[in-house]
């Protein structure tokens, strides 16, 4: 069909089951994939630090330093932790895992509720930070940043359709490219801040004084705001299944390599913006990072190179997420917490709802915050600091229970990231929370009761399905209604197939007039087909009322002796778009009585040439 050809061309032949280790991840592949979203949060984690420290002014600036300094100690902590959740929890689900397996399934669910929030705005805020580098190198694009921002999530979406194998090789070049163009940002700032090549490069000092306006709450305001470079880190500890074997090795060395790369770009950045004595551009059109790289190496080559290679970067760290978000899902849905087709793989062996879902709830998203990265970022990390609370209690709570060897160091540095992390959840929530994060804040509660529903739904349904195992099948004969409109052949061919299934064949018409209900109960006769007809007068000219008025009386008789079964007849056009042409009764009376209690409803096509 032409469907699946389109298909197959748009998103590559079906993948049998089998070929499910070919997609897994080799580390090479691994850290682009599940690592851009924290590798790429240096362009703009820097930037905000700087943003909440320009309130007070330049004077403020050496502090980045110092908050940067604790932002990468909050890093190590939290890679140190979740190389303990890998090994704890091979099998995936990360946070989400560890906090239902130890603190319970209501827990667990708002651990999941926390992530998948955190997803969605991580993919809003890379495309609209990539888009932010687009506007610095090319200032006449700014009017459409939104459809630009669009665009990006699409094309996200359909490589991710395509499969992780293709996807991975597509996201990998850019990955590695934009690590070696921070890399050598790094190497060309601090050579001239050594040897003092570049005139614009200024020794950068560690503060001494609190300068005036410099308040406690500030400085807090921008840890929250940097702590944004921390989102990522979980990722990889969803997806440990997606790794090659062994899947345990390669996931802890992709999370060490990823820490280590974070500590050398960040730290690097932050304090070459110091030196370099950059300050965060009120229009928010040009990044901090782009000024960074134009006081380094000029606006050149190079600096277009870096340009393309951030907007990359950041566009591919919502792959972290296009990840993450329907892996969480799937697992979700097997335990019954979210829609049972999340748990389904495509033909690509993607899971393809998750994936859409994604692309629909942050594009719903960059169109309500105009694509501005500075608007979506007070919503940004919160849902992330507490499934990172959640995940390290939940540990803390599993060392203690179990007591294996080694269990009194495991204790120390998780309950010491679940302290961190929680405090740094405290410290957003306050300092953000009239910038926006009380959306957040306020959403989780509301989505927690929506998957606590989703839960109680499927357990009410598995309770009224099961069945023992020991009881007969029950005997029940069948009692067949079929409307009719008239004698022709698409009537005598399920009337034919009804008699096959039950004796008890009753045919229903409507008549809009006496004279239509002679001449049909006459027609009838004629043609005796060995099925009654009942014929109803409508007064009112409907068709649906009286049919089901007489499936009703119909079904008061039989009580629970026999089933009542409603056979449509139903012609199907040559072509899709004569089927308009057509009354619409086979679908209409199919909708309303699918509603009704204990009765079978059956369509039998009958296909014009």
């Amino acid at each position: 069909m032409a469907a699946d050809t389109l298909k197959r061309i748009l998103l590559g032949r079906p993948l049998k089951s089998s070929e499910m280790e070919a997609e897994k991840m080799p580390i090479w592949k691994a850290l682009p994939i599940l690592s851009s979203d924290a590798i790429s949060s240096v362009a703009y984690g820097t930037e905000q630090i700087l943003i909440e420290l320009a309130t007070v002014g330049a004077v403020a600036f050496n502090f980045a330093l110092p908050v940067a300094l604790v932002i990468l100690l909050l890093i190590a902590i939290l890679v140190i932790s979740y190389r303990q959740v890998i090994q704890a929890y091979p099998q995936g689900g990360g946070a989400y895992m560890v906090t239902k397996d130890n603190l319970g399934e209501i827990a667990g669910r708002l651990t999941g509720v926390s992530l998948l929030i955190d997803y969605t705005l991580t993919v809003a805020v890379s495309v609209s930070a990539g888009v932010q580098a687009i506007t610095s190198a090319f200032p006449f694009t700014v009017p459409y940043i939104v459809p630009i921002a669009l665009a990006l999530v699409w094309i996200m979406v359909w490589l991710n359709l395509r499969g992780t194998s293709e996807s991975g090789t597509i996201f990998a070049f850019p990955t590695y490219f934009f690590i070696g163009c921070m890399l050598l940002i790094i190497a060309k700032g601090f050579y001239d801040l050594v040897l003092h090549g570049a005139q614009s490069i200024h020794p950068v000092h560690v503060p001494t004084a609190i300068p005036a306006g410099l308040s406690l709450f500030v400085l807090l305001k921008a840890f929250s705001s940097g702590c944004s470079a921390v989102t990522g880190i979980e990722a990889i500890s969803d997806a440990v299944p997606h790794f090659r074997t062994p899947s345990q090795r390669n996931a802890k060395m992709t999370l060490a390599t990823l820490g280590i790369l974070l500590a050398i770009i960040f730290g690097g950045i932050t304090i070459l913006s110091l030196a370099y004595r950059v300050a965060p551009d009120p229009t928010g059109h040009t990044s901090v990072l782009s000024m960074v790289t134009e006081q380094a190496y000029g606006r050149g080559a190079f600096y277009f190179a870096t340009q393309i290679a951030t907007t990359l970067v950041l566009t591919l760290a919502a792959n972290t997420s296009f990840n993450g978000f329907p892996i969480l899902t799937s697992i979700m849905a097997q335990d019954k917490n979210f829609p049972r087709m999340f748990a389904n793989r495509g033909d690509r062996l993607s899971f393809h709802y998750g994936i859409i879902t994604l692309g629909i709830l942050s594009s719903i998203l960059l169109i309500i915050f105009n694509g501005k990265t500075d608007q979506l970022i007070p919503l940004y990390a919160i849902g992330v600091f507490l499934s990172f609370t959640m995940a390290q209690t939940g540990l803390v709570r599993k060392w203690l229970k179990e007591r294996q060897k080694g269990w009194t160091g495991k204790i120390f540095i998780n309950g010491l990231g679940a302290i961190v992390t929680c405090f740094v959840l405290a410290i957003f929530c306050i300092t953000k929370f009239l910038e926006g994060a009380w959306i957040v804040v306020c959403l989780i509660p509301v989505f927690l009761l929506f998957i606590t529903k989703i839960h109680r739904h499927y357990d009410e349904v598995a309770k009224q399905l099961r069945i023992d195992l020991q009881d007969p099948l029950p005997q029940k004969g069948t009692v067949i209604i079929v409307p009719v409109a008239g004698i022709h052949r698409v009537v005598a061919s399920t009337i034919a197939y009804a008699k096959t299934l039950s004796p008890n064949v009753v045919a229903f018409y409507v008549a809009f007039s006496e004279e239509d209900a002679r001449r049909m109960e006459e027609k009838w006769e004629q043609w005796n087909p060995g099925v009654r007809l009942v014929i109803f007068k409508s007064r009112y000219r409907t068709i649906t009322k009286p049919l089901v008025e007489f499936i009703e009386r119909v079904d008061s008789r039989v009580a629970n002796r026999e089933t009542v079964m409603v056979l449509l007849p139903q012609f199907v056009t040559r072509k899709w778009w004569q089927q308009f042409l057509h009354n619409q009764s086979a679908f209409r009376i199919r909708s309303l009585l699918l509603s009704r209690k204990d009765v079978v409803i059956a369509t039998v096509p009958y296909h014009l040439q």
